[in-house]
């Protein structure tokens, strides 16, 4: 009877064969070899995007250097959201780390304080930020701009786990409301925005029975602008609650999240208990697993998508490459147009810097070129990128041509329009044109940029 006794206090695991059949763990089947298109996306990058990209300091701007590391990095997907909502325990639970020595330490009070990167090894073992950021190969050596006391706070651990091979975790130091920024010791939010430029999948969790929407939140989904199609919201740990309170807090949840996310369609929103431990008697079990496995697909589905994602994503970032050398071309023009032998060449772009609507900078680059509006950088930013960068240190896109090289903007215009989309084709032509591919490609019609709303 003592033994049965035993048992019943602890609490029984959750079986995970669902886990291993859609994310596919079990099958030996060869990686997609994707080396070739690799180089040749690195080639493009090199030879047609980056000239424009160094000659005009794009770099200054954004702040956002595209390494070769990153060019070949596996899909990350990222963990956001307030302590203790079950981000470790997720992370845990979908590599079956947990009471195994390198589970993460998860606990009611915050406990995750560092950027933790889950990632592939031969065997268990853990490596210091400052190590991962000195290492080139690897994506994250851009991380040493934060500082010393960032790579502090900065662990990477190898886990020899198949689902690793495919993809990389990043779990988040939660969102505590009520602390400052400064507390932090680094830039918590530009340490947020590295990462959540470069995230393929962000999974923003929430727990139902705490939800605070602050300023720290509010703050994050501001940074979140522009990145709506990767944002998953989890409504984790819903089994604690009962149905009727769970369908109350699904309503709050959206009405706090409305006025931060204005998007058209609302993102998606997973709600299930994810952890290991059977689900709580008398709740909707058959619901919290379908939840799930949509999940698992979804993860599934940017993971065999990630080809398509990297060009699409290097083809946003050499059009915005190719907007802000028009832009500096535009005000350098304007520049030499106003000057005359007596003028001050300080004032007189003291002028067109304070005013670039006066002069019509903006606008010109709209009616001559096929740039949207709502892709035009803000006007702001050039006042402090012209502050570091004197005009007079840029050359005319006109005379950025060689007699062998050609001529860096027709280059990356050439990129842009058709060596990255054929690239994109390529792929499409590979796989067997389910529905997936062909919403990616659309079938040998040209490629839609998935990271554009239309």
């Amino acid at each position: 009877p003592l033994e049965e006794v035993e048992d019943a206090s602890e609490p029984t695991k959750r079986d995970r064969s669902h886990l291993e059949n859609t994310l596919k763990l079990n099958e030996d089947k060869p990686a997609d070899d994707f080396s070739g298109v690799l180089q040749r996306l690195r080639k493009i990058y090199h030879s047609s995007i980056k000239p424009l990209e160094q000659s005009y300091r794009y770099n200054e701007l954004r702040q956002h250097e595209i390494t070769d590391g990153e060019i070949t990095s596996k899909p990350m997907v990222l963990f956001l959201g307030p302590w203790s909502v079950g981000k470790s325990s997720m992370i845990n639970y979908l590599l079956g780390l947990d009471d195994t020595p390198y589970q993460l330490y998860t606990g009611a009070e915050p406990t995750t304080s560092e950027f933790t990167v889950i990632m592939h090894g031969p065997k268990l073992k853990t490596i210091e930020g400052i190590v991962m950021a000195a290492d080139s190969a690897r994506s994250f050596s851009p991380l040493e701009k934060f500082g010393q006391n960032f790579l502090e706070k900065l662990i990477g651990i190898e886990v020899p786990h198949k689902l690793l091979e495919r993809v990389t975790f990043v779990d988040t130091p939660g969102i505590i409301e009520n602390r400052k920024q400064q507390e932090r010791g680094y830039p918590f939010n530009d340490v947020c925005q590295w990462f959540i430029d470069r995230a393929d999948l962000i999974f923003v969790v929430f727990d139902p029975t705490k939800l605070d929407v602050g300023l720290e939140l509010e703050m994050l989904f501001r940074q979140l602008k522009g990145r709506e199609s990767q944002i998953r919201i989890i409504l984790n740990k819903a089994d604690s609650l009962a149905t009727q309170e769970l369908m109350r807090v699904y309503g709050a949840l959206f009405w706090s999240l409305a006025p931060l996310i204005n998007v058209t369609e609302p993102p998606r929103v997973y709600v299930s208990s994810f952890w290991p431990h059977e689900y709580h008697p008398d709740t909707h079990k058959d619901l919290f697993l379908k939840e799930e496995i949509s999940l698992l697909e979804d993860l599934n589905q940017v993971i065999e998508n990630r080809m398509e994602n990297k060009i699409a994503f290097i083809r946003q970032h050499a059009i915005r490459v190719r907007i802000h050398a028009l832009l500096v071309d535009r005000y350098l023009q304007t520049y030499k147009d106003k000057m005359t032998f007596f003028s001050d060449g300080e004032l007189v772009f003291r002028d067109i810097v304070e005013d670039p609507d006066k002069f019509f900078i903006f606008k010109s680059i709209l009616a001559k070129t096929n740039v949207s509006k709502f892709d035009l950088p803000n006007r702001e930013a050039y006042k402090d990128f012209f502050g570091i960068n004197p005009i007079t240190s840029f050359k005319l896109l006109s005379q950025q041509c060689s007699y062998m090289g050609g001529c860096f903007l027709e280059k990356i215009e050439k990129a842009i329009t058709r060596e990255l989309p054929d690239l994109l084709g390529s792929i499409g032509l590979g796989k067997k044109p389910n529905v997936l591919s062909c919403d990616v490609t659309g079938c040998g019609e040209t490629p839609k940029n998935r990271y554009r709303k239309p």
